[in-house]
């Protein structure tokens, strides 16, 4: 008759220990930033092997998206997904290794059960790997591991229901004389006593199911039992002492109801970021909003001794230029960043025919003009005045500042405390 193949029981065994170490370190990423620091994160092919603390990498990119966790509005940096995949995958760890230890006693309807809900990480793996591609751009390697585990264990599952019907139907269920007749319509023949497999009543679907659901449901459960409470942290990190309403340049959007200030640099990839937080959680268009320039570019800011972005100010002053359209201006900045910062860096020439090429040749004339200079410059004199550090981006609803740390795992949280009908 022969023996049921260890090798589904097994992959399902290594795939689901992929997947708790790749949740494990993404969570305890996350988890890192719940004291509203700045850290390293793991962002690698090999759990653990590489630390990075590049604003900018795919992983960071990930888990500062909207989509890296849940009920943001409700928990200072929300649920984490992994957290869901890290009882999943504890889960199906236990169920492979249950299985690997029955052997023949492992009844049909587990491997029945398994074959269906081991397919489920792989497709939430599947809609995941699509938001990286549609609304993020990139894949983080973290994330890619636990997709990789998903397939792992979807591969296994439907290998050991296959395998499980070839045993014990094909095999173990008929005898010299021909099959022995159903136990029931939905059932396969009863065994011979020497290769009877337990059938397993309908009900432990059901019960699977639950088992299931609770896994994954129960880090969650402790993670947020476990957050503190953030709401006397976020009017902390102070005030405009002189808002003004003449400096700023207005950006249009289309159902303003919250006075909001941000303190931008076309080439920082971190004002890039937070315009697109702002834009995926469906703020901005109801934010009243407007922009105060602060170009990291020495060429027009006393403030620094080295350009932190060369041509930011030229961009800056396209963005004056273009009124009453900046903020059109300013996100196809954002949009072209990186071609636009290499060009910075080659030279204004190229820089600036790449502006004449998006705005028309007339703007040459207003970027060189007396009065652009001089608008660019009560720019940073209103940073001045109201002692702004040099950095960007700063966000202020009103005249209080949105602390940094609120800005990317926080922000929605942050909003919905500060300004709830930004939400609606």
């Amino acid at each position: 008759m022969g023996k049921l193949s260890k090798g589904p029981s097994i992959l399902a065994l290594v795939a689901s220990v992929l997947g708790i170490t790749f949740a494990s370190y993404s969570t305890s990423d996350y988890a890192a930033h719940l004291d509203r620091q700045l850290h390293d994160i793991h962002c690698s092919f090999i759990p653990g092997m590489a630390v990075v603390s590049d604003a900018e990498s795919a992983c960071r990119v990930a888990m500062y998206s909207p989509y890296s966790a849940l009920m943001r509005e409700h928990w200072w940096g929300g649920v984490p997904v992994s957290l869901f995949a890290l009882g999943v995958y504890a889960f199906f760890g236990a169920f492979a290794l249950a299985a690997l230890v029955g052997g023949a006693k492992v009844s049909w309807r587990a491997w029945q059960f398994f074959g269906v809900a081991g397919l489920s990480p792989l497709v939430v793996s599947v809609i995941m790997a699509f938001i990286s591609a549609i609304k993020l751009h990139t894949f983080c390697k973290t994330c890619m591991g636990l997709y990789f585990a998903s397939a792992l264990l979807a591969a296994a599952s439907i290998w050991g229901m296959i395998a499980a019907h070839r045993f014990f139907v094909v095999q173990a269920y008929v005898n010299p004389t021909g099959p022995t007749p159903l136990a029931d319509a939905g059932s396969p023949p009863a065994a011979p006593s020497e290769a009877r497999m337990p059938l397993g009543h309908p009900a432990l679907f059901a019960l699977w199911l639950a088992a299931l659901g609770a896994s994954a449901l129960l880090p969650a459960v402790l993670y947020v039992s476990a957050l503190p409470d953030y709401r006397s942290k976020l009017t902390s990190c102070g005030k405009l002492p002189e808002p003004s309403d003449k400096i700023p340049v207005p950006l249009a959007t289309l159902h303003p109801k919250r006075e909001a200030l941000i303190v931008a640099d076309p080439l920082c990839p971190t004002c890039k970021a937070l315009d697109e937080r702002l834009t995926a959680e469906n703020a901005i268009e109801n934010l009243k909003l407007s922009l105060v320039l602060m170009p990291l570019d020495n060429a027009c800011n006393w403030m620094l001794d080295r350009p932190m972005h060369p041509g930011a100010c030229i961009l800056s002053k396209a963005v004056l230029c273009a009124e009453p359209r900046a903020r059109e201006a300013l996100e196809w900045m954002f949009a072209n960043q990186d071609e636009l910062a290499s060009l910075g860096k080659s030279g204004d020439a190229l820089l600036r025919a790449r502006i004449r090429t998006q705005f028309g040749s007339a703007i040459d004339a207003c970027i060189d003009s007396k009065q652009t200079q001089v608008r660019l410059n009560n720019q940073l004199q209103f940073a001045v005045a109201n002692q702004l550090p040099v950095s960007t981006p700063q966000l202020y609803l009103g005249d209080m500042r949105v602390c940094d740390e609120d800005t990317d795992l926080g922000l929605r949280y942050a909003l919905g405390q500060l300004a709830p009908e930004v939400l609606q």
